[in-house]
């Protein structure tokens, strides 16, 4: 439902970087997938004390009907950043992208401001982008209050994303680490379909564009080996060729599209090609395409435009593993509304 940003919907985040919250009944945070790169406990934590103070709010909650919805909101943050610590992730990114939507709730135009990256966009679930000059009021974002979402968030070094999912409703807000701090460089939503796509949009037989070559001319040696990366993901999609796309999309891969029902992970993605399946999500012509080098991580925003169907609004995230390029999300937003 279109409308201002309730935190309300947010309360209670069932993921967090593979956390999950005992508020809704599972694991404890911090579980046998957590890994660190620095001693938490240098910072006053550890995986135990975050288990613990979960169990504890959980407790709390539980045994009351009505309780501060501040007292909440910071209690959820609270783990959150908790688990940022024993995943290795940087809890000021957490803070920021709290600010950040508080921001947007309180329509507080300046708070907002100061967190935006020069190259920020905001995408809405009709794909009408705005870039930060031009916004002189700040969007309404779109938000389903009546679904629980599950959250995740990803850190590669200086580049780093959050992800919501409200049912058919998806978020992404990917951050950069600046010297002044986090800034805010997407904001996305994508809207699912509801039922199975009778086709998918895509790059035609042939796929010349993306499958054999990009109009991209890259800048670098590091842009010019994450356009090869993608020509060949795109091409291993084409030919539904799972051996090879498994080794360029990362573990923690996810695609969203206004053209698909589904939200795809890397085995859900794998198993369609399997079964000889695209479910609205297939290789498109490249239009124009931005990247942006963060050291081992690359944001690359592209603008697509099918064989049939509307155009497409694309956010990708590359990070380099093992000396390969790989694709840890891709977020697709159809072109519906009027520019």
């Amino acid at each position: 439902m279109r409308g201002s940003y309730s935190p309300a919907s947010r309360l209670v985040p069932s993921r967090v970087d593979g956390c999950r919250f005992p508020l809704l009944g599972t694991a404890g945070c911090c579980g046998a997938n957590a890994t660190t790169s620095f001693a938490p406990a240098q910072h006053g934590w550890n995986c135990e004390r975050v288990r613990s103070a979960a169990r504890l709010l959980g407790q709390r909650l539980s045994g009351r009907a009505t309780i501060s919805l501040m007292r909440v909101i910071t209690a959820c943050y609270f783990l959150i950043a908790g688990c940022a610590l024993c995943a290795g992730q940087d809890a000021e990114m957490l803070r920021a992208d709290w600010a950040f939507m508080e921001a947007v709730r309180h329509a507080d135009l300046a708070a907002f401001g100061r967190l935006l990256d020069p190259n920020f966009t905001w995408t809405d679930f009709e794909g009408k982008s705005q870039i930060k000059s031009e916004i002189v009021a700040i969007p309404s974002p779109q938000i389903n209050s009546g679904e629980k979402p599950s959250m995740l968030s990803y850190m590669y070094g200086n580049l780093g994303d959050i992800q919501e999912n409200y049912g058919r409703l998806h978020l992404l807000r990917v951050w950069a680490k600046r010297p002044e701090g986090w800034k805010a460089m997407v904001y996305q939503e994508v809207m699912s379909l509801e039922a199975p796509p009778s086709f998918a949009p895509g790059a035609g037989k042939d796929c010349e564009n993306p499958c054999k070559g990009v109009p991209y001319q890259p800048r670098n040696a590091v842009e010019h080996e994450v356009a090869t990366a993608y020509s060949k993901l795109e091409t291993a999609a084409m030919a539904h060729n799972s051996a090879v796309f498994s080794t360029l999309v990362a573990d923690e891969f996810v695609a969203a599209s206004s053209n698909s029902n589904k939200l795809y992970d890397k085995i859900g993605r794998m198993n369609d090609f399997e079964h000889a399946k695209m479910a609205g999500v297939a290789p498109a012509p490249l239009v124009s395409a931005q990247m942006f080098d963060f050291g081992g991580a690359v944001l690359m925003r592209s603008e697509h435009q099918p064989d049939r169907g509307k155009p497409l609004h694309v956010t990708r995230v590359w990070v380099k593993r093992n000396g390969s390029w790989m694709e840890t999300l891709s977020y697709q937003t159809s072109v519906t509304a009027a520019h």
